[in-house]
């Protein structure tokens, strides 16, 4: 904050005042131009509360329109970084350094001058929130978003760049995970691509496999090698290095990787460079949202990918395939941000309302004796004679709760891992060991199901344990539930990426299984978000 005294801010104001109009001022008309200069930007920033308070804190002085080093400086790291908003994927029409320019140049007095001072700030604070934290309020967008943004205090950013160097400021807002800048290092990439045109022609074939020959093949070489899965080449024969290539192509879109040209793998592979930049903006988008530390240790479960892994100081140490909530409104896993801190070996399942009214009462009222392997139970925890039956009872009225005791056949299988949180959604074994099988797995009411729910404890345990799996055991054993605590607990985030970069260069891409990239990538077009096209 600047600790000038009153008469430097009256010569800076007038200073200010003659470079633009050329007028040559007396002290007492200095003064009524300080005056009106304090007044334009108290009405200006009337109705914003942080600009308000940091205009009477700061003494209605200048940060941008004042002709010391300081606000120039200011002045042309703001104009520098807006020009280039749109590398990262940011609405460039809303912030338009053109417009700050032609505002400065054609200011006439002091009040004009007042007022462009606090438009300046108005515009810091939307270009810094927005390139920190992101354009959109995702809860608004999909409600199965469930994330707390963390959004800075407006005030506090203004307070902070004040005192700040401001270049180093503004490039600092950008989100500090590595998957961010690779993200925009690939837009650019994508970006020089569609210039030059796209990926050439789609594969015009439903299905094509090894020793397979002719034009389609040749459509195929064509377009993996413009995806850079394949180096430049005349065979016209479906051979075994295209093949390889077509098996890494599926590696990164999550298919089988059979190798063999499918129909899902031709449609993945005709898909074009705009609708990939879409999904790219997207996985910036929320990047932006997720601008937190995630921990050094931490559970990442990307839903679109249905895997579960442990990350350890940015490695992946641990990776399981997970079933998610299946692609109907009420089952659709939400995303959001907790920490893991005990897991419940031989755990009951205490089934949900909505499971109980919704599916199981209406095979209890035909059948009291259906689903003999759950406990029912009044409000005391009592078990309830089934012999009464309960056709008496609806949806509304049924009083009692339902559970699963411990066993290899419980619903939850033989161990769940908890982040308590209000959606009631878990991470847990399950004895439908089938699903793990599928391409596509999003089958279970919200919760996520782990294919290797043992390793995944040991890998928790061995933070406390010289011997994790025994240590596990000893408690399976038993037969009993019980709770064991994370001695560290570990955050977990449950995400939808169905783009994100590989480490070492390259892309990944996935379904939209529950489509809500869609919703966000239309809500950013309409917030001003334009993605290239080739023209074609």
């Amino acid at each position: 904050m600047k600790t000038a005294p009153l008469t430097r801010f009256r010569s800076l104001a007038a200073a200010a005042l003659m470079s633009v109009a050329g007028l040559s001022l007396s002290t007492g008309m200095a003064t009524a131009e300080v005056t009106a200069f304090k007044q334009a930007i108290a009405e200006t920033a009337a109705q914003d509360d942080a600009l308000s308070a940091f205009y009477r804190d700061n003494g209605y002085q200048p940060i941008w329109v004042g002709d010391d080093e300081d606000d120039l400086n200011r002045r042309a790291a703001l104009l520098k970084v807006l020009e280039v908003a749109g590398e990262h994927g940011l609405p460039a029409d809303r912030y338009r350094p053109e417009d700050v320019r032609a505002m400065l140049a054609s200011a006439r007095s002091t009040r004009d001058r007042g007022r462009i001072e606090v438009e300046m700030s108005r515009l810091f604070l939307r270009f810094a929130t927005d390139k920190n934290t992101g354009i959109l309020n995702p809860n608004k967008v999909v409600s199965g978003i469930k994330r707390e943004v963390p959004v800075r205090d407006r005030l506090q950013m203004l307070k902070d760049f004040e005192t700040s160097l401001p270049l180093a400021y503004l490039r600092g807002l950008t989100p500090t995970s590595p998957e961010y800048t690779r993200l925009v290092r690939e837009k650019l990439k994508l970006e020089q691509q569609i210039e030059q045109g796209g990926w050439g022609a789609q594969v015009n074939a439903g299905s094509l496999k090894p020793g397979d020959q002719g034009q389609q093949v040749v459509a195929l070489r064509d377009r993996l090698i413009a995806l850079d899965y394949l180096r430049r080449s005349a065979t016209q024969v479906y051979d075994d290095e295209m093949q390889g290539a077509v098996a890494e192509f599926q590696r990164d879109n999550g298919l089988t990787d059979d190798g063999i040209a499918g129909s899902s793998t031709i449609e993945k592979i005709n898909i074009g460079p705009e609708a990939r930049m879409g999904q790219i903006m997207v996985a910036l988008e929320r990047e932006r949202w997720m601008n937190i530390d995630r921990g050094k240790r931490h559970i990442w479960v990307n839903l679109t990918d249905f895997k579960a892994k442990i990350i350890d100081d940015g490695e992946v140490t641990f990776e399981t395939r997970s079933v998610i909530g299946k692609d109907v409104p009420d089952r659709e896993t939400p995303e959001f941000s907790d920490v893991m801190n005990h897991m419940v070996i031989n755990p009951s399942w205490y089934i949900p309302r909505s499971i109980i009214v919704n599916e199981y009462l209406p095979v209890l009222r035909s059948n009291p004796h259906a689903l003999s392997y759950l406990e029912i139970t009044d409000s005391r925890g009592r078990v309830v004679n089934r012999g009464r039956g309960f056709s008496q009872y609806s949806a509304r009225t049924f009083p009692y709760s339902m559970r699963q005791p411990p066993s290899a056949r419980n619903a939850l299988g033989l161990v769940k891992f908890m982040f308590p949180n209000k959606y009631n959604i878990y991470l847990h074994d399950t004895p439908a060991k089938n699903l793990f099988s599928r391409e596509r797995r999003a089958f279970s009411h919200g919760c996520i199901r782990l294919a290797d729910p043992f390793d995944f404890a040991y890998a928790l345990l061995a933070k406390q344990s010289d011997d994790p799996k025994a240590t596990f055991h000893n408690y399976l054993n038993t037969g009993r539930e019980t709770r064991v605590n994370l001695e560290q607990p570990v955050p977990v985030h449950l995400v939808y990426r169905t783009a994100y970069t590989k480490p070492a260069g390259g892309m990944e891409y996935r379904r939209d299984v529950y489509g809500r990239d869609a919703d966000i990538l239309a809500a950013l077009r309409a917030a001003g978000v334009e993605i290239p096209r080739t023209g074609s």
